[in-house]
């Protein structure tokens, strides 16, 4: 089901999402690092620190919005989720049309669940970064 929701928006989102490593599958290390950036951005996000946040995002996500500071009032804005979210649970990301996309279940403090998913970007040096986020309701309700 969440492959199929990640399809969806990854197919609605088209040209707006980054593209990936041209093979449908990656090896368990990148998905175990895709993993660890996702988390530390989100752990830098509820703890404010948008320097090390933006240290994340992707070369193209820098240069949208020039500086630290700007990127965290756009965060805090429009995916206020991520940092508001009383739990936050990865779950099996996906290759999916060329693009990676690594989904994380929000729990918010009112029980709602909302999937962010991530759009990750491999770097000329090596290592992965966020090339975007998709905020996408679920009907599931938290107990």
């Amino acid at each position: 089901m969440l492959r199929n929701l990640a399809a969806i928006v990854a197919f609605a989102c088209g040209s707006a999402l980054a593209q990936a490593p041209a093979t449908d599958t990656l090896p368990a290390s990148d998905w175990r690092e895709i993993r660890s950036v996702v988390e530390a951005q989100r752990d830098a996000l509820v703890a404010g620190n948008a320097e090390r946040a933006y240290g994340y995002a992707s070369r193209g996500i820098r240069e949208q919005f020039g500086d630290a500071q700007t990127f965290l009032r756009m965060v805090l804005q429009a995916y206020a989720a991520l940092v508001d979210a009383r739990e936050a649970v990865l779950l099996e990301g996906a290759v999916i049309e060329g693009r990676v996309i690594q989904p994380m279940r929000l729990v918010l403090p009112d029980n709602t669940v909302q999937i962010a998913l991530y759009t990750m970007e491999k770097q000329r040096a090596g290592g992965w970064r966020i090339a975007g986020c998709i905020l996408a309701p679920s009907t599931l309700k938290a107990v």
